[in-house]
């Protein structure tokens, strides 16, 4: 997810601080817990946006620490966040670090890939407890959001468990199929004719 949309967002709605936007942005995500957002990640974002013209310092609103600096959005970043609300957002699954760390283990023989299954199960289902934990202290009347953003990551996690399973189902078919390995192409500047 792109922090910088959310931070012009949140100066869609006012101008603001940057610690201030720390504060809202951990609001909206669901917490520290949920989006680890540090500080200094804020301030460089809000550098880059002024520098892009999204966003300009705002002297409007005076301040009693005149050190501390306050940003508002600019046309240009109303025309960014406006794009930005129209676009889909892209998911990619097949980047799957696990899925990665399998093929390898199947490719070098250095790891057990049941063993590496068996792992990432154990990991998931700790962290399925977890968040079925914090839903569970949740008050629907006051953090329905909240709640729903936990059960879409429920609903991946079990999602991802059920894969396991099915690599798990399938792993001696995979064992017994090539690993893919790139074509090898000549190396140089191709001679006359080739492309």
């Amino acid at each position: 997810m792109s922090v910088r949309n959310v931070i012009l967002g949140l100066l869609s709605q006012r101008s603001r601080y940057g610690y201030e936007l720390l504060q809202a942005f951990q609001a909206l995500a669901g917490g520290r817990e949920t989006w680890d957002l540090k500080p200094a990640q804020i301030y460089m974002t809000l550098l880059r946006l002024k520098e892009s013209g999204l966003i300009a310092e705002d002297d409007s609103t005076p301040s009693d620490a005149p050190e501390k600096r306050r940003y508002a959005i600019t046309p240009a970043g109303q025309e960014e966040l406006r794009r930005w609300f129209e676009t889909p957002v892209r998911a990619e699954p097949q980047r799957d670090e696990f899925f990665l760390k399998l093929m390898l283990a199947l490719a070098t023989g250095q790891a057990d890939p049941r063993r590496l299954i068996y792992t990432q199960r154990a990991s998931l289902f700790q962290e399925l407890h977890r968040l079925a934990a914090l839903r569970m202290t949740l008050d629907p009347s006051t953090s329905l959001a909240h709640i729903l953003l936990l059960d879409q990551a429920v609903m991946h996690l079990e999602a991802d468990l059920r894969w396991l399973d099915m690599i798990e189902a399938r792993l001696d078919d995979v064992r017994k199929q090539p690993i893919p390995e790139p074509e090898l192409r000549p190396r140089g500047r191709p001679t006359k004719g080739e492309k």
